[in-house]
């Protein structure tokens, strides 16, 4: 995927019902992780880093209303990155007896110093979204293919292993293997685009 897809607005929408446990279970299993690596990759140990984590997601979930899915107004994910590195901030500042690697005062220098949403940071946050999405929807597919096929898919698609390599591992010919590596890819593509569709403006929304 070489563009990282976008939180489709009908997941932000359904967010605002408390009781869609559906809706929330798909952003807390997507946007969780990604948070937690942002603050570990600034230097927050395991414990603070998914102390942030959850923070945000509690913050979400009570701003979520004031949340504009406008394609002028900007991108939820843009909106959830400006909370998760406000909440580093304070956390920073709040508490500056904990340790955290490289010392409180160059980790907050390097925080704040990330507000420009193309910024180095900015970037590496999308490149996490990506993997992170793409993580997430082929866990949501596995369970749909043969161990077989799959195995041909993860091998050639993702391992990158020479086709005839893995067509003689499981026993399949050659055709096999490019019949199911494209079958997954065909429903890959389709979990993405099912979940996660083009929303990639700026937002001025606060958290």
């Amino acid at each position: 995927m070489r563009h990282a897809p976008k939180t489709r607005a009908s997941l932000i929408l359904r967010l605002r019902n408390r009781d869609d446990l559906d809706a929330w279970q798909q952003f807390a299993e997507i946007y969780q992780p990604l948070v937690f690596r942002l603050a570990r990759r600034k230097g927050f140990q395991d414990s603070d880093a998914a102390d942030v984590a959850q923070e945000v997601l509690l913050r979400v979930a009570g701003a979520v209303e004031r949340f504009d899915p406008d394609n002028a107004k900007g991108s939820f994910r843009g909106w959830l990155f400006q909370i998760a590195r406000n909440l580093m901030i304070t956390f920073l500042h709040k508490d500056q007896k904990r340790p955290i690697a490289g010392g409180p005062e160059k980790l907050v220098e390097l925080v704040e110093n990330q507000t420009d949403p193309n910024s180095m940071e900015s970037r590496l946050f999308d490149d996490e979204y990506e993997r992170q999405v793409f993580a997430w929807a082929t866990g949501r597919i596995r369970v749909l293919f043969q161990p077989a096929s799959w195995e041909a898919f993860r091998r050639t698609a993702i391992e990158q292993e020479p086709p005839g390599d893995v067509a003689a591992d499981l026993e399949m010919t050659v055709g096999a293997v490019y019949i199911a590596r494209s079958r997954v890819m065909k429903r890959l593509r389709e979990e993405v685009q099912l979940i996660l569709k083009d929303h990639d403006q700026e937002t001025n929304h606060e958290s």
